[in-house]
């Protein structure tokens, strides 16, 4: 048994010498369900119609019982359909539309920036811009021409924080119910302040308010001394792709001001909204 031992480490050694170990010229570890299902997803975007599970498990040189857990899986994360027991499978638009979102990443930022460079002068206020990257609300950009003091929460802090900023409350008002749910379970419905709103009920009136009146508010929910108010923007399709809001001291935000703000970031996100699904730089 020794002698297996030894000859084992010899011929490890040798190899890693030789180049053959892990800092050597051997490829990379492959790890082979992630291999085989990308496989099937290069199959199914190759083929013209639907795929039965017997001819891409014979396309992708697998038994037809592995093929179907993959595809299972597969169907089961949203990247293929079903098209029914005589159809077999096809691609969704999955692929899609992370490529879309990862365009908004790279361009929802710089396509706003001077328009609410512009809000935040007119206004003399902070805005910002922000999306919902899975169960994280992202803050995009932010503008302070007037240098308005703001002590603003952590950004981090915020990531959690959907249910208790304009931002976050713009964005979810739109999002569907399973969505908004899968969003508050990885989340939480954390306290931030006296005004923080911490249960399920009182969200959702909260959120159906947003709707009716077309804008959210944050009364001094994620941190005291601070109010913001935000609205949803919109792209082409009419589908909700992020917010803006502009934040104010509690002690500026009498009612007439309260007022002018959200009219004025309502018509911000309006005019950006429509300028996205006109496809206009």
């Amino acid at each position: 048994m020794r002698k297996v031992t030894m000859a084992g480490s010899a011929a490890g050694a040798m190899d890693a010498l030789q180049g053959g170990g892990a800092g050597g010229d051997r490829p990379p570890r492959r790890i082979q369900s992630v291999d085989r299902a990308l496989t099937i997803l290069e199959i199914l975007a190759a083929a013209p119609e639907a795929l039965a599970l017997g001819t891409v498990a014979e396309r992708a040189g697998l038994n037809v019982s592995t093929c179907h857990h993959l595809i299972a899986t597969l169907v089961e994360r949203g990247y293929v359909l079903n098209a029914g027991r005589n159809r077999g499978y096809m691609l969704s638009s999955r692929l899609h539309e992370l490529t879309e979102v990862n365009a908004r990443k790279t361009d929802l930022s710089d396509f706003a920036r001077t328009d609410l460079i512009e809000l935040s002068g007119k206004l003399g206020l902070a805005v910002q811009l922000a999306e919902m990257q899975g169960a994280a609300l992202v803050t995009r950009f932010k503008a302070n021409v007037a240098e308005t003091h703001v002590i603003e929460a952590d950004e981090i802090v915020k990531m959690r924080a959907a249910h208790a900023t304009a931002t976050g409350k713009a964005i979810l008002a739109w999002l569907p119910e399973d969505q908004v749910l899968k969003i508050i379970s990885e989340n939480g419905l954390e306290r931030f302040t006296p005004n923080t709103i911490t249960s399920l009920s009182d969200l959702t009136e909260d959120l159906r308010w947003v709707r009716r009146n077309g804008f959210a508010v944050d009364t001094e929910e994620l941190k005291e001394g601070v109010v913001c108010y935000g609205a949803a923007l919109r792209n082409e399709k009419g589908a909700v792709i992020g917010s803006i809001s502009a934040s104010m001291p509690v002690a500026l935000a009498t009612d007439p001001c309260r007022d002018h703000v959200t009219q004025e970031v309502m018509a911000c996100a309006r005019k950006l909204s429509d300028r996205l699904r006109l496809g206009v730089g």
